[in-house]
């Protein structure tokens, strides 16, 4: 059980805790993939099939571990080996990349997010805690929190328990005074548990909870963590 009392912040998971991530990824490729086709037409068939483009982004990875963290330069560097093999000027991108991320930043809310965010937000300081590289002020919810840190600024990323202590530090708090909000098992809610911090684990898709040490708090909405709030 969660222990309120004790909670003078909460960090936040993004991609699947306050919108679905793989519909966004999906037109964010597509968008790339159309403005490939008027300016890298030589590069564009390679990102039409998926399987290529999978195939490189493992070989960006196993080559370049310096940037596994950071998603936003790993796609950059995926789209500049794709232009460099299909002949194009790799000076196009930076340009193909900002269409990429342009598109990544427009998602669509949950339901519950925005009600949830007003709610907390007036209540503790909220920071948003992700692996990936939504800019929370572009996708136009950074109103709500305190401070935002991703593993593309810091460094590291979830679980590592440096990226955790930093984001209670950023609000002010020790970990033990932390609710950290997440729909990741292993990087949410294992690596908040593992530094002392209480967790909610956002569980949408209604899945069996597949480690021994359990979060203080399962939920399939985060309407229910405002009414566990509204209960105190």
């Amino acid at each position: 059980m969660l222990d309120i009392s004790k909670i003078r912040a909460i960090t936040l998971d993004l991609d699947d805790t306050l919108w679905p991530i793989w519909p966004v990824i999906e037109r964010a490729e597509d968008a790339l993939a159309t403005w490939l086709r008027r300016h890298a037409p030589a590069t564009a068939p390679m990102f039409a099939d998926a399987a290529e483009r999978l195939r490189l982004r493992e070989h960006v990875v196993s080559t370049r571990p310096d940037i596994g963290h950071n998603m936003s330069a790993l796609r950059l560097e995926v789209i500049r080996q794709a232009l460099a093999r299909c002949g194009d000027d790799t000076a196009l991108a930076d340009a193909a990349f900002e269409v990429f991320f342009d598109a990544r930043m427009k998602v669509d809310l949950y339901d519950d997010a925005l009600p949830a965010l007003a709610f907390l937000a007036a209540r503790v300081p909220l920071v948003a805690l992700s692996n990936g590289n939504a800019d929370v002020h572009r996708v136009g919810i950074g109103h709500f929190f305190h401070s935002s840190l991703s593993a593309h600024e810091f460094g590291v990323g979830k679980p590592d328990p440096r990226i955790f202590h930093a984001a209670a530090q950023s609000a002010g708090y020790g970990a033990q005074e932390i609710l950290h909000i997440g729909d990741d098992a292993a990087l949410d809610v294992q690596g908040a548990l593992a530094v002392g911090m209480q967790t909610v684990w956002v569980n949408r898709k209604q899945e069996a909870w597949p480690h021994a040490d359990r979060p203080q708090l399962t939920v399939s909405s985060l309407a229910q963590v405002v009414e566990v709030f509204q209960r105190v």
